[in-house]
């Protein structure tokens, strides 16, 4: 009996292990992935390159209100991990749903730029400028999307979920995805909006 609950633990610490090395892996992938779009739009807006510049249709104080409801959803997000620790499920649900509110809030605002830059005529088919400008930052509106459709299942999810070491772990690799995000963000904030101004 002593030996059969040893290799049921053995298991699942093996299977936890695989699990993080596995989001890991996933999480390199992703940085491959933006390291690709991020050298491809610094090179297709070098400076004499083809194509009308960002700088003409650019509206900073947007582009900082989508920082500003991005950042705070991490903060948020932080909360409901501390809450977790401390076996509050209600409050960590209520916490998540807000952070849920403000990347959604990031969404609209992305998806309202792409519209307003489409209505001033800097769309996606004009140049590579322009194209590598929607592909770098779209794909990462997609990833926030996806991580949105994350917090969403889970906050269904967690009355369900009996152990908290569960709820730790998802809560953890759904943090780690989320700041992921924060930081690929400051890197678009940077090099493409900050930038494209000058």
């Amino acid at each position: 009996m002593a030996g059969e609950m040893t290799a049921a633990h053995e298991h699942h610490l093996q299977s936890a292990s695989n699990d993080v090395f596995g989001f890991w892996l996933y999480i390199l992938t992703d940085c491959i992935l933006f390291s690709c779009l991020f050298a491809t739009y610094l090179v297709l807006n070098l400076p004499g390159s083809p194509g009308p510049s960002l700088k003409s249709y650019l509206d900073l104080n947007d582009i900082l209100t989508e920082t500003f409801l991005l950042l705070a959803s991490n903060f948020i997000f932080g909360l409901a991990i501390l809450c977790s620790y401390k076996n509050k499920i209600a409050q960590v649900r209520a916490w998540l749903l807000l952070a849920f509110l403000l990347g959604a809030g990031f969404v609209f605002m992305e998806l309202r730029e792409f519209a307003h830059l489409a209505q001033e005529g800097f769309r996606w088919d004009l140049s590579g400028k322009a194209s590598s400008f929607f592909t770098l930052v779209g794909t990462h509106g997609l990833h926030v999307s996806c991580g949105l459709f994350w917090i969403i299942t889970l906050v269904i999810q967690l009355p369900f979920i009996k152990q908290m070491e569960i709820i730790h772990r998802r809560l953890t690799y759904l943090g780690l995805f989320w700041n992921f995000l924060d930081i690929v963000w400051i890197f678009v904030f940077t090099l493409v909006y900050l930038t494209g101004a000058l």
